[in-house]
């Protein structure tokens, strides 16, 4: 399963956050018997806390003493891991050197980041490295951006086996989304504010739809949409969904590192259905407003500062009964080259940012292991690295993921 040369299997790093220990407890939980599972971090009083209470499967686990500021720590960990797990955000600000080495130490990763900046860059730095040593580092393998990426993926294998040609437009619909959202979330949405305001040039980088695929695959003239709109046909008022401009660029990756493979004229938006008539206008306003609202007190930093009162801080997050109350559901909705057209719904009970996000981080961690050497390496996708074997993974963990041909 793992090379005899490193003594770990999978090592969390940043096991002592909120999501961190949520992802900890569900690896205690279903990592097959024998997966040598070590908790990293700052310090290995808090990792001896965090698992102490993670039961008797998780009492010999190792502790790994690392920190984002102590790049040989970073090394030593990577070199020992045949896959590191990293909860330690914003990314942008601190995962940089942790991706390189494990790049260059040829170790498996995957994080949760939904940061344009930290992407392009780690692109930039790693992506010929790792695809040398074989490393596949996969960003984004929580609600950023699984639903999106899996329910892409679905699609296009149903239109493979059906014959149906590639896809061409193809919308996300969140149908429901139940939670809150993280103070995780927040910091990352502040830092890369804080970069674009540091260098305004960024904002660029920001607001390419294809910021991390080059640009070279997309089909022409292919925008996200910002405003509030009518949809032809239908009639019903649609509103951008917020995590859509982070989400569509990591789809149009994955249609980039497979060679255009979706198809040439391949499409993607995600939006908020919110329904017809003054209503819907009302709430699709609220929704780009709020948003907008939200941007705007963060990037101000006397303003920020009295938000920061109302949101939640870094490290904090939901107690369980709520974040099992939580839920989401996503319905992937495309036409392809020869007309037919399909729907791949994508849905999981728990909170989206926490408690699915935690299932879903645990299962792309145990899927690297499970599937290690069996790729090209390189700065990954989770359709493009993982795919069908994480799609199996999360239906076993109780997900819905599943594709549906629609009858004209």
């Amino acid at each position: 399963m793992t090379q005899t040369s490193r003594d770990l299997d999978i090592t969390l790093y940043g096991a002592t956050g909120f999501v961190g220990r949520l992802v900890a407890e569900h690896l205690a939980a279903t990592a097959p018997e024998g997966v040598r599972v070590g908790l990293a971090g700052r310090s290995l009083d808090r990792l001896a806390q965090v698992r102490a209470t993670l039961g008797a499967r998780a009492a010999d686990w190792p502790l790994v003493q690392a920190d984002a500021t102590d790049e040989v720590s970073l090394r030593a960990m990577a070199a020992r891991s045949a896959v590191v797990v990293s909860t330690v955000g914003p990314y942008q600000r601190y995962g940089v050197p942790l991706v390189v080495a494990c790049a260059e130490e040829g170790t498996d990763y995957a994080d949760l980041t939904g940061e344009v900046l930290f992407v392009r860059e780690a692109i930039e730095r790693v992506h010929g490295t790792a695809r040398g040593t074989g490393a596949r580092i996969v960003v984004s393998c929580g609600f950023d951006s699984v639903p999106s990426d899996l329910g892409v993926h679905l699609l296009h294998r149903a239109a493979q086996a059906d014959g149906a040609g590639g896809l061409t437009d193809t919308t996300l619909w969140v149908r429901r989304l139940r939670g809150g959202i993280s103070g995780g979330t927040i910091d990352s949405l502040r830092a890369q504010l804080e970069r674009m305001r540091q260098d305004p040039s960024l904002r660029r980088v920001v607001l390419d739809p294809e910021a991390l695929s080059g640009g070279a695959t997309g089909a022409p003239g292919q925008r996200d949409p910002w405003r509030p709109f009518v949809e032809e046909g239908s009639g019903r008022w649609a509103a951008p969904f917020f995590m859509g401009p982070y989400n569509t660029r990591v789809v149009r990756r994955s249609h980039a590192l497979t060679g255009g493979g979706y198809g040439r004229r391949f499409r993607y938006r995600e939006l908020v259905p919110t329904g017809r008539g003054a209503k819907g206008a009302l709430r699709a306003q609220a929704l780009v407003g709020g948003l907008g609202a939200l941007m705007g007190s963060l990037a101000l930093p006397v303003v920020g500062r009295v938000v920061d009162r109302l949101l939640p801080a870094p490290g904090e997050g939901p107690d369980r009964a709520r974040r099992e109350a939580g839920s989401f559901r996503t319905e992937t909705v495309t036409t392809t080259e020869d007309g037919t057209r399909y729907a791949a719904t994508v849905a999981a009970q728990g909170d989206p940012g926490y408690a699915a996000t935690s299932v879903m981080l645990g299962q792309a961690a145990l899927t690297l292991l499970a599937t290690r050497g069996s790729g090209p390496g390189g700065v990954l996708t989770p359709a493009v690295a993982l795919g069908d074997a994480l799609v199996e993974a999360l239906g076993g963990q109780g997900f819905t993921l599943d594709v549906r041909r629609l009858d004209a």
